[in-house]
């Protein structure tokens, strides 16, 4: 299985350590399966002028080919104006629009507050649902008083992240057996 952890911003480094922390627990518990980061500050990817994602070079085709060849993708994203950030937006911009059909998505998302608790579902939910990703309903929600220097001091949250790694991978597994399923319905 293929999975991409995606750190969504190009500044700050709360989604970062969030990220990181969530390849960190996937590298642990499922060793077995493929695991990139793709740390948006560290490519320079290109604004979207409309073309197929293939048709990009550098690092823009990286990124793109790297999100459309994966399995499961976790997106890591820091609440910005109540939204997602441009860069994230820009990606998504990047891919078709079916790029996450038989794709599991699932979110880490980071906040200075918690009044920002419900950009997942007004803002990113539906891009991804638009996008025909297999959405894990829950989602890690983080706020700045969970991080300390760096790191995740809430157990909570480490909990949380423990389990949304766990629940994307299950679906994931599920949804195969689904499609081998109904692959064996036809005779050819």
């Amino acid at each position: 299985m293929k999975i991409v952890a995606l750190a969504g911003s190009i500044v700050g480094s709360k989604t970062k350590t969030a990220m990181l922390k969530t390849v960190e627990i996937l590298s642990e518990k499922y060793p077995e399966h493929e695991v990139t980061l793709l740390d948006l500050a560290e490519y320079t990817v290109q604004f979207s002028d409309g073309r197929n994602y293939f048709e990009y070079e550098g690092d823009t085709k990286y990124v793109t080919e790297t999100i459309m060849a994966a399995d499961a993708i976790i997106i890591g994203t820091p609440t910005f104006q109540a939204s997602i950030p441009a860069t994230l937006k820009n990606v998504f911009d990047l891919l078709p629009v079916n790029a996450f059909r038989d794709k599991v998505v699932s979110s880490v998302v980071t906040a200075g507050t918690a009044k920002h608790y419900l950009m997942v579902e007004q803002q990113l939910k539906p891009i991804l649902s638009y996008m025909k990703a297999l959405i894990v309903p829950t989602y890690v929600f983080i706020e700045e008083k969970d991080f300390l220097r760096k790191e995740i001091v809430n157990d909570d949250v480490l909990f949380r992240l423990e389990r949304l790694v766990e629940d994307t991978v299950v679906t994931v597994e599920a949804m195969e057996a689904i499609r081998m399923k109904k692959d064996e319905e036809y005779d050819f």
